[in-house]
């Protein structure tokens, strides 16, 4: 499970981009408890998402033209120049070349060859989120593209990226995992087939962990967001729900299964 020693190609960083900061910020004080603060003046609006003054996610206002509102996560890179050459070569597309984010870090913008929009965070004095795997935190990161197994190649030749195979109703669900150490360990997504004439975007989704999804879709709908699928339960997984802000920005939650032994 995603922790906050975060190594090559794990997800260390995930910001939102909203057509509106205040309305988002408060959206989800109001859902995850989670309380906006400012970067500063010279930030174009962008902000950090905090619980107990930690944080555990990002804000900002939709920057390119025609953009939706999405959740991004951010993957570790050592090398960001190196990795933005590595993402033309294997068939991905430049969206934001490497810039320096006073010296907190070096983030840069990708697209995947199957449509899923991404970025890299090359550490600086910031390494990554403050707390991850706890209630309201991010727990997991999911990909949903038309060819998981093509594009976790794409993803393998950025990061080093393993999978394992993991059956479940109708498909097979492959459980993403980083480089190094021990496969199960270093676990931290998923990577899952697009369901055929869904009409559903290639994107990756965050999962957010609570402790009660029923009571935190229900303050998703009283603050105008959307519950696209209610809370139900997966085996050995936990209780999942799958929701949208106000904005339409897709996110799920997630209470997890007892771990058992």
């Amino acid at each position: 499970m995603l922790g906050t020693d975060f190594r090559t190609g794990s997800p260390n960083w995930i910001d939102l981009g909203s057509p509106d900061v205040p309305a988002a910020a408060a959206f989800y004080q109001a859902v995850l408890g989670w309380r906006f603060v400012s970067a500063g003046p010279d930030t174009g609006g962008y902000g950090f998402f905090q619980l107990d003054g930690e944080t555990v996610a990002a804000l900002g206002p939709l920057t390119e033209e025609g953009a939706s509102s999405a959740w991004m996560p951010h993957f570790l890179t050592p090398d960001v120049r190196a990795t933005t050459e590595a993402v033309r070569a294997h068939g991905g597309q430049v969206r934001r070349e490497p810039v320096d984010a006073m010296g907190e870090g070096w983030p840069a913008q990708f697209t995947d060859p199957q449509g899923a929009q991404f970025a890299c965070w090359q550490p600086g004095r910031t390494l990554g989120l403050r707390r991850t795997s706890a209630e309201n935190t991010l727990v997991w990161v999911e990909l949903h593209v038309p060819d998981p197994v093509a594009d976790i190649a794409f993803y393998a030749a950025l990061f080093g990226w393993r999978s394992a195979e993991l059956p479940a109703p109708g498909m097979t669900y492959r459980v993403l995992s980083i480089a190094d150490g021990d496969q199960e360990d270093g676990s931290f997504g998923g990577a899952v087939p697009l369901a055929q004439g869904s009409g559903g975007a290639a994107r990756w989704v965050p999962y957010f962990a609570v402790a009660d999804v029923d009571a935190t879709t229900g303050a998703v709908a009283v603050n105008g967001g959307s519950v696209l699928v209610p809370g139900e339960d997966v085996p050995e997984v936990g209780r999942i729900a799958w929701v949208a802000d106000r904005a339409g920005a897709v996110f799920a939650l997630l209470k997890p299964a007892p771990r058992q032994g």
